[in-house]
């Protein structure tokens, strides 16, 4: 093998220390070059990997925000819509209750004034009665005196 290195114009002293201070090269090289720029991609690739799980995370928690807050105002517009019923019931069953007593207000405004009717009737007609027997008193009395005269 010392011959073919001869034949080509080799040093295979200088070869093996241009060997050894490649090694020493590369061996620097990844000291003070790749395992820092390394270390930094990593960095950077774990702080990208961070934001994108944040961002999913933020997606997932303003679907759930938006799924509530659809749930929230659907309960609340079906609570507005059984507390409207409800109001509605009672206003109409307050209606009927005013209704029923003024009409029982009116019934027996009705029977008190029929009542009192009937008894001014009876008064007038046991008025007219009097009336008719004091006439008739009268006329017998006028009718006596002038018999007797």
């Amino acid at each position: 093998m010392h011959q073919l290195f001869s034949a080509f114009g080799i040093d295979w002293r200088l070869l093996i220390i241009q060997g050894i201070n490649f090694g020493i090269l590369v061996g620097a090289l990844t000291y003070f070059l790749y395992q820092p720029m390394m270390k930094l991609i990593d960095e950077r690739r774990a702080k990208i990997a961070e934001g994108v799980r944040k961002a999913e995370e933020a997606d997932r928690n303003l679907l759930a925000a938006q799924e509530e807050g659809e749930q929230i105002i659907g309960a609340a517009a079906r609570d507005a819509e059984a507390l409207a019923a409800a109001a509605r019931a009672r206003a109409d069953e307050k209606g009927n209750e005013i209704m029923k007593a003024a009409e029982a207000r009116a019934e027996a405004t009705m029977r008190e004034a029929q009542a009192r009717a009937e008894e001014a009737q009876r008064l007038a007609l046991q008025e007219s009665e009097r009336q008719i027997a004091r006439t008739a008193m009268l006329a017998a009395e006028k009718i006596l005196r002038g018999n007797s005269h």
